[in-house]
């Protein structure tokens, strides 16, 4: 590796910490390094949809995520602090899908790509119960994968009504077990 950090304090709420990267010592949060991870950043990603009143059903009323800024071809979702932006593919026709894979993991077809959040298990278990409520199945059930292994995890994967695969995670120990070996 070609960093190291230092604790520096700093009068606010979370300890910043110094990140000296090939030499050069930074305070871009973009840069900054919690233990061995990166600090977590909202990411942005942007999903193809058919239609996007149905998007704003889906991701907005049934999995109650706040909406942002709109247009007429796209909307911002807050999940879970990330943001999700939902473009219309008029192409994808009003019942297409987007297309996915699957590949094997843990005796399970997991859909590829897909996306989602890592959450606590007492957050994962109320979602799956939510999620249950509204969608037509799941792609897989929630269930705890890799069970007594370095990475045990709660997982479910369902798909919105275009198609767009979500996996959700929880770990007991987020920090010490999302990428445990």
């Amino acid at each position: 590796m070609f960093w190291r950090y230092s604790l520096t304090k700093k009068p606010s709420l979370f300890p910043t910490l110094k990140l000296l990267y090939f030499g050069l010592e930074t305070d871009n949060p973009a840069l900054i390094i919690y233990g061995d991870t990166m600090p977590l950043t909202p990411f942005h990603l942007a999903i193809q949809v058919r239609d996007i009143d149905e998007a704003r059903d889906f991701y907005g009323v049934k999995m109650g995520l706040p909406e942002g800024r709109s247009a007429q071809e796209w909307i911002d979702f807050n999940l879970f602090g990330h943001q999700l932006v939902t473009h219309l593919n008029p192409a994808i026709g009003k019942s297409g899908k987007v297309p996915s894979i699957a590949n094997g993991v843990d005796g399970h077809g997991v859909p590829v790509p897909h996306f989602g959040v890592v959450l606590n298990f007492e957050d994962w278990e109320a979602l799956a119960t939510k999620v249950a409520e509204f969608i037509d199945g799941f792609i897989i059930e929630p269930y705890i994968r890799f069970k007594g292994e370095p990475g045990e995890q709660g997982t479910m994967f369902f798909t919105d009504p275009s198609g767009n695969s979500l996996e959700f995670k929880a770990f007991r120990d987020i920090e010490k077990e999302l990428f445990a070996k």
